[in-house]
C-alpha cells in the first residue's frame, strides 16, 4: 500500500501563502496521479488540484486558478501545494491523495472515489 502524510499547514493572514507538502511511501509504483482535495467546516470534501506524476498533466478548481499551483518531486516522493493570494474561503482542512487510475494522470479526477489513497490532513486557517 502507499502512505501519504501531509505537513505545512497553519495560519496565515489573508492575502498570504502557505505551502504544503505530500510525502509518499510504501508501494509508490502503484500511484500516477496526486493532488488535494480541501474540507471546510459545514461543507462537503472539494477537488482543489492534481498533477500526472509521470506526463506533468495540471488540473485545477476554478476557485483556485491563478492562485495554487502543485508540483512534484519524483525523487523524493512528493507533491507540493503553493498556495497564493489566500482568502477566507480558503480555510479548510487540506487533504493528500494518491490515485491509481491512468485516467486521472490523463484528464484529471474530480470526485473523491476516484482516489485509492489519503492522508490524514493538515489544518490551513486563513485569517481576515
Amino acid at each position: 500500500q502507499v502512505q501519504l502524510v501531509e505537513s505545512g499547514g497553519g495560519l496565515v493572514q489573508d492575502g498570504g501563502s502557505l505551502r504544503l507538502s505530500c510525502a509518499a511511501s510504501g508501494r509508490t509504483f502503484l500511484v500516477v496521479a496526486m493532488g488535494w482535495f480541501r474540507q471546510a467546516p459545514g461543507k462537503e470534501r472539494e477537488f482543489v488540484i492534481s498533477t500526472s506524476l509521470n506526463e506533468g498533466n495540471t488540473f485545477y478548481a476554478d476557485s483556485v486558478k491563478g492562485r495554487f499551483t502543485i508540483s512534484r518531486d519524483k525523487d523524493k516522493n512528493t507533491v507540493y501545494l503553493q498556495m497564493d493570494n489566500l482568502n477566507a474561503e480558503d480555510t479548510a482542512v487540506y487533504y493528500c491523495v494518491g490515485a491509481h487510475s491512468y485516467h486521472c494522470s490523463q484528464y484529471g479526477c474530480y470526485d473523491t472515489g476516484a482516489y485509492d489513497y489519503w492522508g490524514q490532513g493538515t489544518q490551513v486557517t486563513v485569517s481576515s
